[in-house]
């Protein structure tokens, strides 16, 4: 980051919240209507600009605790971006609506282990050749990770109490639990029992650690629970013309999921690929597992309460091909950060991954 976003808080951060409040203002007066093609591009572009308003005030508040606290607070944030998007689309009673949390979170999953990490390792090596993390760190990721995704997005499948591809209401009690438990004893370990495993194994220099002034510090902590309240309310705006959207490309409607995931994971995306190519890749690893695990430990239990809650149908094992896609990745990441080390090959596999997820998302 540059020394201005440090000592002083940029105009679009805080004009992107006031704008979106304003137009949800004349919404909720009927002063404006949703089915306007303008009215909708500009609650689109708004909700790009609240979504980079939120992460921007996270990382602001991220930088000012430090490592590995400040992944998390970034993880949370884009978290509720997420969660607010799926149950705006849950609650909306759209086409597609009960596979929508499967779609985004398996979509997550595969955009950041897959696509963001890919980006890390092919860009980071290019310009460092062989860079190298904590593995500790890594192996407690991806073993919480591992056991998240196939409990949550494979056991479905072979399971007989809630139908093809769901749980019955008490699964989804006890797994939406497990998920909680496992996420939040994964975060204590991060932050408090073995905090060292999740830090920089060599000390950056002091421009690169300079932290935010006083007042930026405080306009971000005010500024991001704005944002992310502009977010979710644009969300339940837009939920329906995305879903009628994608229909009317002819699209399949897992591309909702993958949509969605998309939006809330461009500007995390983006801060992974930056610390890898500043040869900072432990950052980078903190949060790309960081926000899986997150979009799995903490999406999966809201979802499943407002399932139960509202008597929403809720499916969530993955289809065949799309269940290929997710072994594969859980091993090659295994292999891939199993070492401590990477290189341009492993993040070119990882593309390739990506690559065939993009394709059989949109021709199953």
């Amino acid at each position: 980051m540059s020394h201005d976003h440090h000592d002083k808080v940029p105009a679009w951060s805080w004009l992107a919240p006031a704008a979106a409040g304003i137009m949800i203002g004349l919404k909720l007066a009927d002063i404006i209507s949703d089915s306007s093609a303008i009215v909708l591009a500009v609650a689109a572009f708004l909700l790009g600009a609240a979504v980079f308003a939120s992460v921007h005030h996270a990382e602001m508040l991220a930088v000012r605790v430090g490592e590995p606290l400040g992944s998390i607070i970034l993880a949370v944030a884009v978290t509720i971006i997420e969660v607010a998007l799926i149950v705006s689309i849950m609650l909306s009673g759209a086409e597609g609506s009960e596979t929508v949390a499967r779609d985004t979170v398996f979509s997550a999953i595969m955009i950041v282990l897959n696509g963001v990490i890919g980006l890390c390792l092919v860009l980071g090596g290019r310009r460092h050749h062989e860079q190298t993390f904590r593995l500790d760190a890594a192996s407690s990721a991806l073993a919480v990770l591992g056991t998240l995704a196939i409990l949550v997005l494979v056991l479905p499948n072979f399971v007989v109490a809630g139908g093809p591809s769901r749980f019955s209401s008490l699964q989804l009690v006890v797994v939406g639990g497990v998920c909680l438990v496992l996420y939040g004893v994964f975060v204590f370990v991060q932050t408090i029992k073995h905090r060292d495993y999740f830090m920089e194994t060599d000390a950056e220099p002091a421009a690169e650690t300079m932290l935010p002034a006083r007042h930026v510090t405080l306009a971000s902590s005010v500024l991001l629970p704005l944002s992310l309240l502009a977010v979710i309310l644009l969300a339940k705006i837009l939920s329906h013309p995305l879903d009628d959207a994608i229909q009317s490309a002819g699209l399949p409607q897992a591309v909702v999921g993958v949509v969605i995931a998309a939006v809330v994971l461009l500007p995390e995306g983006i801060a992974s690929v930056r610390a890898a190519q500043m040869n900072r890749l432990q950052n980078s690893v903190n949060l790309v597992l960081g926000s899986a695990l997150a979009s799995i430990g903490m999406t999966i239990p809201v979802v499943t309460g407002v399932a139960v809650v509202g008597g929403q149908d809720l499916t969530l094992g993955l289809v065949p091909g799309h269940l290929v896609l997710l072994l594969l990745t859980l091993f090659v990441s295994t292999i891939t950060l199993g070492t401590g080390r990477t290189t341009v090959l492993q993040g070119t596999v990882h593309l390739g991954i990506f690559a065939m997820f993009i394709l059989l998302s949109a021709v199953p």
